[in-house]
């Protein structure tokens, strides 16, 4: 079930079955020279959608600009200040609480926002914890790749350049979702360098194409559906266990 094309009627109805909703959230960021830009938001929704077409999963519109600030050296990257991304974050967390969520499930799809999202976890509970009640909801932040089995997988596909941006498996599940988008480029090297990630201008000094470690030509759409069908699985595992919790008495 989709709440962007749900009536609040129907989400009212959700409501008296099920307090649990997944929110898909990502990057617009460069993705190196054949990767899309909205990779990193677009891989989390591919995969929540393909999961609520066999389980009674809500999902929630995807948040599809997160912390990027590191690839505004290449055009089309749109970013939020982690201070903002931290605010907006809980913006929505109010929004979805306020309903009657009770657990609040983000699906990301970019490592730069684990840091903020955690942190604007950390500030929400700190908001009841300094008030001594109870919070009433839940959050919980899954990355798609740790989705049981999916790490395993991309490496069995992928055991040589598969690198930790722009990789051949992020790739991958956009070329599957949308065949009609692929995109092809000569790779000089074949596998990208390595190195820390700062700012900006000196992430494009070290990696002038955008790619960390990977080997995005590796990608087939065969292989990406082979990772949104086993972590569509996982997710809806993931849903199940997560709005099954019961609070400590």
């Amino acid at each position: 079930m989709l709440l962007s094309f749900s009536t609040w009627a129907e989400i009212e109805s959700y409501l008296k079955r099920s307090r649990t909703v997944v929110v898909p959230i990502g990057s617009n960021e460069q993705h190196g020279p054949t990767g899309l830009l909205g990779t990193d938001w677009l891989c989390p929704e591919i995969i929540a959608r393909e999961a609520e077409k066999s389980a009674d999963i809500l999902v929630a519109p995807t948040f599809n600009i997160g912390m990027a600030q590191h690839h505004l050296g290449f055009p089309g990257t749109i970013s939020l200040r982690p201070s903002t991304f931290i605010a907006a974050i809980t913006d929505w967390i109010r929004s979805l609480s306020g309903h009657g969520f009770e657990k609040i499930l983000f699906l990301n799809g970019h490592g730069g926002n684990v840091a903020s999202i955690e942190a604007a976890f950390s500030e929400i509970y700190a908001e009841s914890s300094f008030a001594r009640r109870d919070a009433g909801f839940a959050l919980k932040l899954v990355n798609w790749w740790d989705l049981e089995g999916v790490g395993d997988l991309a490496r069995e596909q992928f055991p040589e350049g598969h690198g930790s941006h722009a990789t051949p498996s992020e790739i991958a599940v956009t070329q599957w979702a949308f065949p009609d988008l692929i995109k092809t480029a000569d790779f000089s090297p074949p596998i990208a360098p390595n190195g820390p990630i700062r700012e900006a201008l000196d992430f494009r000094a070290r990696f002038p194409d955008g790619r960390i470690g990977s080997n995005p030509a590796l990608a087939t759409p065969e292989k990406g559906g082979a990772l949104v069908a086993l972590a569509a699985r996982s997710l809806v595992k993931e849903f199940d266990v997560f709005g099954s919790e019961r609070k400590p008495r």
